[in-house]
C-alpha cells in the first residue's frame, strides 16, 4: 500500500477524541500515521482521496457468513468470499459451519485459518456443535476452540434436542466457549416455506409461525439459565423473540443475538411475486415483526447485524419456490440494506462493527496513530449497479441483483491491503 491521504471523512467511533468529526487520516504501509488536518502537508506522490461526504470507522465485522469450502467450492470458495466480504466493508467475518464435511473438528477449523492467513479480511470459522451437524452427539467442542474456532453453531440445523443443547452449554462453559443457537422448533415448523399468516394464507402455502422461534428461544434461554451459561440467538426474526431477549437481558442473562440485514427491510408481502431470492430462513415476517426488529437493533437488544450471506448455483434458486434453497447472497448488499430501513451512519457502525465483536469478544481495532489500519469508507448517499461487473461473489442469488442500490463501500483497509470497491 503506497502513502495515501483520506481527507474529510467523517470518524464515527463512539469514545475516540475525534468522534462524528472531519479528519484527514494518513496512511503508510498500510499503518495509521497520523489523525488531523494533513492538507497544509500534503505531499506529490501521495494518493488522495477526497471523502467529504463519507464515514470512516473501524471495519464491518459479520457474525454470520456461508462459504462453500471446504466441499462446496462451487456456491462459494475462500478467495470469492473474502472478496465479497471486502467490497462489503468487512474485514472480519464468521463462516458457519454448513459445508461438506462440516466445520466439526479442529481439522477444518485449521484449514479454514491456514487458507485465508493474511487475506484482506480475517476469517473465524464456527465449529459445529453436533458431529456433522446430524444433532445426535457432541462434537468435540475444545479441541476446535483450541484451533481457533471463534464460537459453535449448527448453522441453518436447529439442535432439537434439548439435551444435547444442555451438554453443549454445560461443557463450553468450563472453557468460556459460546453456543450460538438457530431458534426454530421444527416440530411447530413442519418444514413449510414462508411465513405463517394472511399472505400464506392468500397465497395458498403453509407457513412457519412466529411460534416455532418462540418456543425455541424460551427453551435454550432457560437452559442457559440453569448452566449460567453464555448464549447467542442467530438470525431473530419475530416480534416475540426480541421479546424474550429483551426480558433475559433485564434478568441479567449472559444472552447476546443478531439479525440479518434482509430482516430489518424485507417482509412476506415479497413472496407473491414467487421469487425464490426472497426465500430465507427464517422466512421473511410481517412488518409488525420489521419493526421490533429495528427498535431492537436501535436501543441495543440486538447486539449485532448480520449478511447471513447464502450463496447458491443457479440451479438451487432458479426452480420452484417451494424446492428453492433458502437463502441470499448478501455480502455486498448489507450496508445498501441497512440505508434503505432507515439506520443512520452510527447506528450501523454500531451494530456492524462495535456490538459485533462484543457479541463474541474479539477486540475492536484501534483508531490510533501507529496502529494497523482496519476500517472501512463508506458513503450512504453514493449509488450503484448491482451487477456482474460489481459482484464479487460467485453467486448471484439476491433480490437486489441489477438494481441500482443507495449506500457504497469506498474502501476497506486491513492486513496492510487496500480496496477499492463499487464504481
Amino acid at each position: 500500500m503506497a502513502t495515501v491521504l483520506i481527507t474529510s471523512a467523517t470518524l464515527v467511533l463512539p469514545g475516540h477524541a475525534y468522534h462524528l468529526s472531519e479528519v484527514d487520516v494518513l496512511l503508510e504501509d498500510g499503518i495509521i500515521n497520523s489523525i488531523g488536518n494533513q492538507q497544509t502537508n500534503k505531499q506529490d506522490n501521495w494518493e488522495v482521496i477526497d471523502a467529504k461526504g463519507n464515514y470512516i470507522a473501524p471495519g464491518f465485522f459479520d457474525l454470520n457468513a456461508n462459504f462453500g469450502e471446504p466441499g462446496l467450492e462451487t456456491k462459494e470458495d475462500l478467495q470469492t468470499g473474502i472478496a465479497a466480504a471486502a467490497a462489503g466493508g468487512f474485514t472480519g467475518i464468521a463462516i458457519h459451519p454448513n459445508t461438506n464435511p462440516a466445520i466439526y473438528t479442529r481439522s477444518e477449523v485449521a484449514l479454514l485459518i491456514n487458507e485465508s492467513r493474511g487475506a484482506s479480511v480475517d476469517v473465524y470459522p464456527i465449529g459445529a456443535i453436533s458431529k456433522k451437524r446430524q444433532g445426535e452427539e457432541l462434537a468435540e467442542l475444545y479441541d476446535m476452540k483450541l484451533a481457533g474456532a471463534l464460537a459453535f453453531s449448527d448453522g441453518d440445523r436447529p439442535v432439537q434436542q434439548a439435551g444435547l443443547m444442555s451438554r453443549a452449554l454445560l461443557y463450553s462453559k468450563g472453557f468460556d466457549g459460546l453456543i450460538m443457537s438457530f431458534a426454530q422448533d421444527e416440530s411447530i415448523a413442519g418444514g413449510n416455506k414462508m411465513n405463517e399468516g394472511p399472505v400464506s394464507t392468500y397465497l395458498g402455502m403453509k407457513g412457519i409461525p412466529n411460534l416455532a422461534e418462540e418456543l425455541m428461544i424460551s427453551r435454550d434461554l432457560k437452559l442457559a439459565a440453569y448452566h449460567d451459561a453464555r448464549i447467542h440467538f442467530s438470525t431473530l426474526s419475530t416480534a416475540e423473540g426480541v421479546a424474550l431477549i429483551r426480558q433475559a437481558k433485564q434478568n441479567g442473562l449472559r444472552v447476546s443475538c443478531d439479525v440479518a440485514a434482509h430482516h430489518l427491510l424485507l417482509t412476506d408481502e415479497s413472496v407473491q411475486s414467487f421469487d425464490s431470492n426472497f426465500k430465507v430462513s427464517p422466512p421473511l415476517r410481517t412488518q409488525t415483526d420489521v419493526d421490533a426488529l429495528l427498535q431492537g437493533v436501535r436501543d441495543g437488544v440486538i447486539d449485532a447485524v448480520v449478511s447471513q450471506h447464502t450463496p447458491h448455483e443457479v440451479e438451487f434458486k432458479e426452480v420452484e419456490f417451494h424446492i428453492a434453497s433458502d437463502g441470499i447472497a448478501s455480502l455486498q448488499t448489507v450496508l445498501p440494506t441497512l440505508v434503505s430501513a432507515g439506520l443512520s451512519a452510527e447506528e450501523i457502525v454500531t451494530a456492524l462493527s462495535i456490538r459485533s465483536r462484543a457479541a463474541v469478544g474479539v477486540k475492536l481495532p484501534t483508531f490510533e496513530q501507529g496502529e494497523i489500519a482496519n476500517f472501512v469508507l463508506f458513503d450512504p448517499n453514493g449509488k450503484w449497479i448491482f451487477d456482474k461487473t460489481t459482484n464479487r461473489s460467485k453467486a448471484s442469488n439476491s433480490p437486489w441483483f441489477g438494481q441500482e442500490l443507495q449506500g457504497k463501500v469506498v474502501l476497506t483497509g486491513m492486513n496492510k491491503i487496500l480496496t477499492r470497491h463499487t464504481k
